[in-house]
């Protein structure tokens, strides 16, 4: 069979799995997503998990520091993600562009990606080519330094603002995610700062400062390292031992730990922007993940806005038609979360209007509660995601890294599932009254230029 047949299969078996799946079966789904893995760590500290599947010969390398933008220090927001640039042109044995070559030519994909709490590094690459990666990513990890210039790093700092342009200041709405950290986490907080910085602290990035980061931040003792596919766990040791293993070791990094904030009122703010409909933003602090109150936030999110048949999309864009689109949803991260609802106003309804009707269903679902139908669409919604993402060995690595990182063991796919199907209306409830209707939280309007006037407006009373 070839391998493109082979994933079909996977695939098909894997939805058949899914739909035989009864709802509020705990352990049939644990089963499901049962994802069995090898672990150890080496002298220098790096933390292995691997995963064996020879459903395909193909194999996913995902490489976690545990560094983001929330590591940062003031005047160097963006730092994080300009690293993430510069571990991608070059090292002592491998030529500027050459990991991109070296992974392409073997038919294999790669990138990376930033967020507030860790940098990710990842190839998937035919199984063959396990080593010659695990030389790569380990060439990098002991030896950028050796091949950085100013003209490299002067190279990917214009990247990095073109992109800040592209994708924020010059993208409708762009710059609304940016106000909303800023006005929830007070400045020092480690997510005020946006993970793509700001222009003025990215022109100030030195060459010392790129030193500097890397000797504090990308050691083997501040990583984990997870390989998913088709591998025998012997040899992988074998060849994670040989490249990484005579790495030094850093100083231990800090430890994360909460940092929850609350808000004493209601913040409300107006932003101008080159776009056509008006836009409500409102977010209320709420739980850092692996807070116990984490899964009932998320279904209550999932009731209140995510999909059709929610009750946000159900009343404001089907059946009122004021709305062109509604969402909400659950945020967490490791040191604080926050729960969001967005509403993207049609022409002619006024953002006050959208305002007032999100605070009655909001009101009327911590009154009432989910019926037994939501609470059911919200399970199956959430085992859905989950087995979806075990389809791919790359969404099986980046979990398993995630929990390596975060909870200190590989395979919590049983214990998450279980934990969420254990939620009840009644947590949801509590969780609504306890961190969202009537709590002090952020609005923020995004209105056309020169229309003030469509902002939300502070009602006198909301529930």
């Amino acid at each position: 069979m070839s391998s493109a047949a082979r994933r079909l299969t996977a695939m098909a078996a894997a939805v058949g799995l899914l739909s035989a799946l009864p709802p509020f079966h705990a352990t049939a789904s644990a089963q499901a997503l049962r994802v069995p893995t090898d672990t150890f760590t080496l002298k220098n500290g790096l933390k292995v998990a691997i995963h064996e599947d020879h459903s395909a010969p193909l194999v996913a390398v995902n490489l976690w520091y545990h560094v983001g933008s929330g590591r940062e220090v003031a005047g160097r927001s963006g730092f994080a993600h300009l690293f993430e640039h510069m571990m991608f042109q070059g090292s002592r044995n491998v030529d500027k562009g050459g990991h991109f070559g070296v992974v392409q030519e073997a038919g294999g994909t790669l990138n990376g990606s930033t967020n507030s709490d860790r940098t990710n590094y990842y190839e998937m690459v035919p199984s063959n080519y396990l080593e010659q990666v695990l030389w790569l990513e380990a060439d990098r990890m002991g030896y950028l330094l050796d091949a950085f210039s100013q003209e490299k790093l002067d190279n990917q700092r214009d990247v990095v603002k073109n992109e800040r342009r592209q994708n924020y200041e010059n993208a409708p709405y762009g710059l609304a995610s940016i106000k909303l950290g800023e006005m929830l986490y007070p400045a020092g907080h480690p997510y005020h700062a946006p993970t793509i910085g700001y222009q003025e602290d990215l022109t100030a990035a030195s060459p010392a400062d790129v030193e500097g980061f890397f000797r504090q931040w990308y050691v083997p003792n501040n990583a984990s390292l997870v390989i998913a596919g088709d591998v025998k766990p012997a040899e992988v040791r074998r060849l994670v031992t040989r490249y990484f293993g005579d790495i030094p070791a850093g100083q231990p990094a800090p430890a994360v730990r909460p940092m929850p904030v609350t808000l004493a009122a209601d913040q409300r703010e107006v932003m101008e922007d080159r776009v056509t409909l008006a836009r409500l933003s409102l977010v209320w602090p709420t739980v850092e993940r692996w807070n116990a109150d984490e899964d009932a936030l998320d279904i209550f999110g999932s009731i209140l806005g995510q999909g059709r048949s929610s009750r946000l999309y159900e009343r404001l864009v089907y059946r009122e038609q004021a709305a062109q689109s509604a969402n909400a949803g659950q945020g967490s991260r490791p040191q604080a979360g926050q729960f969001s609802v967005t509403v993207t106003a049609r022409e002619g309804t006024s953002l006050s209007q959208m305002e007032r009707e999100v605070y009655e269903e909001i009101a009327r679902l911590a009154s009432e509660g989910p019926t037994p139908a939501e609470m059911a669409r919200a399970r199956n919604s959430n085992e859905a995601r989950s087995v979806y993402q075990l389809q791919t060995l790359l969404g099986k690595a980046d979990r398993i890294n995630q929990y390596l990182t975060e909870r200190g063991t590989p395979d919590m796919f049983n214990q998450d599932l279980a934990h969420y199907n254990a939620v009840t209306s009644a947590d949801v409830k509590r969780v609504a009254q306890t961190y969202i209707n009537s709590r002090p939280h952020i609005i923020l309007s995004v209105v056309p230029n020169g229309h003030r006037e469509l902002a939300a407006q502070a009602p006198e009373v909301h529930p």
